[in-house]
């Protein structure tokens, strides 16, 4: 199975070897990538391992499980990221599909290295909608206006 972060890799050697625990990511980019994939295939407990302990809660690896599977997750657009030794940012677009409609999900994400490892600590979310002339992001090729948007 190809990996959902769009790399193009399969998904045991890209974002599988982080979600399924064989290693973990060196670079936050890469946790942000596998987080992406683990919301396309609802592994939701994998999303809770890897935020900061002071936003962890057990709980929300159901419920993120249960909007996963009621979504189908289209594409991921990398903005922009930038890393030091301890903390990173990275904007990111993922487009899904719910019952009603494509949507889009901009948010510029922070990370922090806690006990060495990377680890999401917050979002913060973006008001943007699809442009008409855009790309649709169901991969037809078509403007999205003469596709999913109409």
């Amino acid at each position: 199975m190809e990996c959902r972060c769009g790399s193009g890799l399969p998904y045991e050697v890209c974002c599988g070897r982080y979600i399924e625990g064989s290693e973990k990511p060196t670079a936050a980019l890469d946790l942000m990538k596998s987080r992406y994939s683990a919301y396309a295939l609802g592994k939701g407990a994998y999303l809770v391992r890897t935020t900061v302990k002071e936003n962890r809660y057990e709980a929300d690896a159901a419920l993120i499980d249960e909007f996963s599977q009621n979504s189908e997750w289209l594409k991921l657009e990398i903005v922009q990221d930038s890393e030091d030794d301890t903390n990173a940012m990275v904007e990111f677009k993922a487009y899904y599909r719910d019952d009603d409609a494509i949507k889009l999900h901009h948010e510029k994400s922070t990370f922090v290295k806690e006990e060495g490892d990377w680890m999401y600590e917050a979002g913060l979310l973006f008001k943007t909608v699809i442009g008409r002339n855009e790309p649709c992001p169901c991969g037809s090729g078509k403007k999205f206006k003469r596709c999913c948007g109409r």
